[in-house]
């Protein structure tokens, strides 16, 4: 078998970045990390790693998936021993739901609360439009929390539609958005999850900056 590769962009700013990693992390494969930066300079090099110009992109076993949930499925389909989804039709279905949501929509929150591992704001004045995202999210995190116990949303274990959430919970923080209690526990929860202590170090160690973040990449 092919030793597995991930093609990612910066661990400071890339939240589709972490999501593709924190997928690896939740199936139990090990990853060969393949850096791309986000420049027009590797534009070429991006056409051709992904017909979409995206990242990330995994590698596998002869396989070439790209898109954050169409790796999701694939290493949940690959590494069913994992249980990266929930045990429970239901639940599956719920997970699945909320991890479509997260993956397509909230464009006011990331154009104005971009993911910054290395920043902390002790206030921030928050776009008004981004309030009905924030809302949402929380609305989404609570209803899961109380339906399955927490800690994270669908339980004692993470799934895939943690990974999906991750990088929000990274923004709120950034940003020192005010939560409810049990929203804030939940961020918390991902703070101190192993593989997230693990990208938010790495990403500390980067040495780039970017000035000015015009998408979510």
């Amino acid at each position: 078998m092919d030793r597995a590769t991930l093609t990612i962009s910066s661990k400071t700013y890339s939240a589709w970045s972490l999501r593709g990693w924190l997928m690896c992390q939740l199936a139990g494969l090990e990853v060969a990390e393949q850096r791309v930066a986000n420049d027009a300079a590797n534009r070429a090099e991006l056409l051709l790693l992904s017909p979409s110009v995206l990242v990330p992109r995994l590698t596998h076993d002869g396989a070439s998936v790209w898109d954050t949930l169409a790796i999701a499925e694939y290493l949940n389909e690959t590494f069913p021993k994992a249980h990266m989804l929930p045990q429970d039709r239901v639940a599956r279905a719920h997970c699945r739901s909320i991890s479509g949501e997260i993956h397509s929509g909230f464009t006011n929150l990331r154009s104005a609360l971009p993911m910054n591992l290395k920043m902390r704001h002790d206030s921030f004045p928050v776009f008004s439009g981004a309030r009905p995202d924030i809302e949402r999210i929380e609305a989404i995190w609570q209803e899961c929390l109380s339906t399955y116990g927490g800690p994270f949303l669908f339980g004692a274990a993470p799934t895939i539609a943690d990974a999906m959430y991750a990088p929000v919970t990274t923004r709120f923080i950034t940003y020192a958005v005010k939560l409810s209690a049990p929203s804030a526990a939940y961020c918390a929860t991902i703070a101190e999850w192993a593989p997230m202590k693990q990208w938010v170090e790495a990403a500390r160690a980067e040495p780039e900056e970017i000035e000015e973040l015009e998408v979510d990449f």
